[in-house]
């Protein structure tokens, strides 16, 4: 999926896994970021904290050359309130479901959906290409993350409070440029 953000995520967390050595019943990968890992995930999507990152992965074959990565991505964040500036906690869980290919096949299912956008809508994202024969778990976690984030996190309860009397303001914006222009 990152291929459709034109700012994917540095891969600060990396899991590959080798598609050849997928079986055929599928694989089941559990990931947990050190401290380090969550200290340089939490300052490239700017939160206060990332106290853990855990996801849970079912990556199965789809064919010769495709496959399909499920799971779930937990984290237990710390973000800055966007109204009162004070950090608060709060878990994420975001659901994976991401299809994989090989480049081409990738690539040739990326131009059918981009050629369809118009038509109707796709029921499904093109795959993502499989990168050296991997597939990238801990990448795949990290962008999760950072996709469940909120962009103007609240506080809970925090609440926007307006002036009640906008004619209580002592100067108004335009007031000085005001003062500026009746001095000409």
């Amino acid at each position: 999926m990152s291929k459709t953000y034109p700012h994917a995520p540095p891969k600060i967390f990396s899991h590959p896994v080798l598609v050849d050595e997928v079986p055929e019943q599928g694989l089941d990968v559990t990931l947990s970021a050190d401290a380090p890992t969550r200290d340089a995930l939490a300052k490239a999507d700017g939160l206060a904290a990332l106290a853990a990152l855990e996801a849970d992965f079912h990556v199965a074959r789809q064919g010769l050359a495709r496959f399909n990565v499920t799971g779930t991505v937990r984290a237990k964040i710390t973000q800055i309130c966007v109204l009162t500036l004070e950090p608060f906690d709060s878990d994420l869980v975001e659901e994976v479901d991401v299809d994989f290919a090989e480049a081409s096949v990738a690539a040739k299912a990326a131009a059918e959906a981009d050629a369809l956008v118009d038509a109707q809508p796709a029921e499904r994202d093109p795959p993502d290409p499989i990168e050296d024969g991997t597939i990238d778990l801990g990448a795949l976690a990290a962008e999760f993350l950072a996709l469940g984030l909120d962009p103007y996190p609240h506080k809970p309860g925090a609440e926007f409070a307006p002036v009640s009397d906008p004619h209580d303001v002592t100067e108004r914006p335009f007031d000085v440029l005001k003062k500026l222009t009746d001095q000409s």
